[in-house]
């Protein structure tokens, strides 16, 4: 039975503006970014960029895993953390204010988990940031031990083992170390870190449905955190079956996840996933001790037990196993005032907080502020046309593409192109529509505003693509055959960034045949709306044909085939709508002429 998710909030979308409101209210040493909602950044109140003698540690991804990731902000450990929405990516601009805020002349590290959209977004961010001149290291996380590699491009997903990482390089960053320093620790500890969940429900999204994959008397096995389905489904088994083989998951020798054989000292971590009560996360740990001692000849020097890094109110845990050694015990026992690492509340609380000034930008360059013309010619009514019924498909197709979603991904694709949709339309009465070119750029810039995630990152790569390609020529009306050339630039662009290509199961296989048919119709000489008209059933035969394909890119990826084959791509269906929707609008209202 599918039933609406009973949750304690206000508006769905608010939830992560009013969790942080909450948290800074709570705890005296955070404080925020005053950039609600789009910029959703947390930092330790008493760093200022120009005053921070070291080095800035900094952290972040969707939300949802409360408290990762802002509850471990606080001298010792993270000094900013960088909030997207609910198991979404933050946005690039959202990373850039964090690392302005808080990076002084000694740098900052960037630690981000190992997420498609998460290495796009931290990955420009970084880019950005050094060409402004600040220093900046990234250490990526994956230390998922649950399925084989090699994973497509995906690779090992970064759970709750990343924590640790944030310990260990806050409290190198604490004790003075350099940029360089600071980063060759956390990475050495992220190489020593293994993690595996095991669930009991599926988690429910703010505002959405409760999804009935996982019968009653089964678990999850091997999953991640963003309420994706896991590597197996097996029965309920007592917490000793389970912890013995997680444990046997993490430390086998034939993957060879992690680094750690007899006689070696570790950390252990039982994480809860949001709905598990504290006493089944201590019959773990009680289980996992001896286990660890007895069974695998390894000495447990540090035991951290509670919820870490959750998935908003899944019912289950994980365990993380770290290798250790003096320099790892010291840096994790090092005093640190992130409230959640767990310490209790120091300070008074404070009459009132005043969010801390949204820091400028060290770029020398001012956007113009471009509108629309008072009166469109031919190109920019045809360019409106598509545009509404480009974005009106996309809001239409919401529920579907979550529902395809929850059963491939994180079941929040609909939501996620609903928020560029509804941007686009707000926009779309201040895009300079007579210039083609231009307007390609402004929805490249409100779909940046707005949608998070690999999605988010993917479609303003897409469409800034298009700009420079369209840029290119001086001519002030677009050509079809320009228009074609500018979508091969934009697929080219977003393979390359992105990683994927063809028969990848991404939105790739609905706009690269759209992309070919095109180029085919126009160089045997249709006239241009045909030629668009044909080129977009092409995208949705290729939307189609992901069914039947196994994902090499994205969360589909640790998804089965078995699963993959009873639903489409949601990106690619989502691409092949918002085509055909425009394909179609222009050709009724404009036909052959055009």
């Amino acid at each position: 039975m599918v039933f609406q998710g009973k949750k304690l909030i206000n508006d769905p979308n608010d939830v992560v503006t009013e969790f942080i409101e909450g948290l800074v209210e709570t705890y005296p040493g955070l404080q925020f970014l005053d950039g609600f909602p789009e910029v959703k950044v947390v930092l330790r109140a008493d760093v200022s960029s120009s005053t921070y003698d070291k080095v800035a540690i900094i952290s972040g991804g969707g939300s949802g895993h409360e408290p990762a990731h802002a509850g471990f902000v606080g001298e010792g450990m993270l000094t900013a953390a960088i909030c997207g929405d609910v198991f979404a990516s933050p946005p690039v601009d959202s990373i850039l204010a964090g690392i302005r805020a808080v990076t002084g002349p000694m740098g900052c590290l960037l630690i981000v988990k190992n997420y498609t959209g998460d290495r796009l977004n931290f990955g420009l961010a970084a880019e950005q940031a050094k060409s402004e001149g600040y220093k900046v290291e990234t250490v990526i996380v994956g230390d998922d031990c649950a399925l084989p590699p090699p994973r497509g491009i995906a690779g090992r997903r970064g759970l709750a083992g990343t924590i640790l990482v944030h310990k260990v390089a806050g409290a190198a960053a604490a004790a003075g170390l350099s940029l360089a320093d600071v980063a060759t620790e956390a990475k050495c500890a992220s190489e020593m870190v293994g993690t595996m969940g095991v669930a009991l429900s599926v988690c429910t999204l703010p505002g959405q449905v409760t999804s009935d994959r996982l019968g009653p008397g089964k678990m999850e096995l091997g999953l991640g955190i963003h309420g994706e389905p896991g590597a197996a489904v097996a029965d309920i088994q007592p917490v000793d079956v389970v912890v013995s083989h997680v444990l046997d998951q993490i430390l086998s020798p034939e993957t060879n996840y992690v680094p750690i054989t007899r006689g070696n000292r570790v950390v252990l971590m039982i994480n809860g996933l949001g709905a598990t009560p504290m006493m089944e996360l201590m019959i773990a740990s009680g289980k996992a001790v001896p286990k660890l001692q007895l069974e695998h000849g390894l000495a447990v020097d540090r035991v951290y037990t509670g919820s870490f890094m959750t998935s908003l109110d899944m019912a289950g845990f994980s365990i993380t196993i770290m290798r250790a050694d003096e320099t790892i015990l010291q840096r994790l026992d090092a005093a640190t005032k992130a409230p959640y690492w767990p310490v209790g509340v120091a300070g008074n609380h404070p009459p009132a907080k005043i969010p801390v000034p949204m820091p400028p930008s060290r770029s020398t360059k001012s956007d113009e502020s471009l509108s629309r013309p008072p009166q469109l010619n031919r190109q920019g009514q045809i360019l409106e046309v598509a545009i509404e019924a480009a974005a009106n498909a996309v809001i239409d197709l919401m529920d579907s593409l979550n529902d395809w979603d929850s059963k491939v991904g994180d079941g929040d694709c609909g939501s996620t192109m609903y928020r560029g949709a509804t941007a686009i339309l707000e926009d779309i009465k201040n895009y300079p529509l007579n210039d083609a070119a231009e307007t390609v750029n402004e929805l490249g810039s409100s779909i940046r505003r707005v949608m998070g995630g690999t999605s988010g990152i993917i479609y303003t790569i897409f469409f800034k693509a298009a700009y420079a390609q369209l840029t290119a020529s001086s001519q002030s009306v677009v050509t079809a055959k320009q228009w074609a050339e500018a979508l091969e630039a934009s697929i080219a662009a977003v393979s390359k960034y992105g990683g994927a290509s063809a028969g990848y199961r991404t939105l790739l296989d609905a706009l690269i045949p759209a992309s070919v048919m095109l180029q085919e119709r126009l160089n045997a000489g249709d006239d241009p709306c045909t030629a668009f008209v044909l080129s977009s059933e092409a995208a949705w035969n290729g939307a189609e044909s992901t069914k039947h394909m196994q994902a090499q890119a994205g969360r589909s990826t640790y998804i089965s085939g078995e699963i993959l084959a009873s639903v489409p791509d949601p990106g690619a269906m989502a691409a092949a709508t918002w085509y055909r929707a425009a394909a179609v609008a222009v050709k009724e209202k404009y036909g052959a002429s055009s």
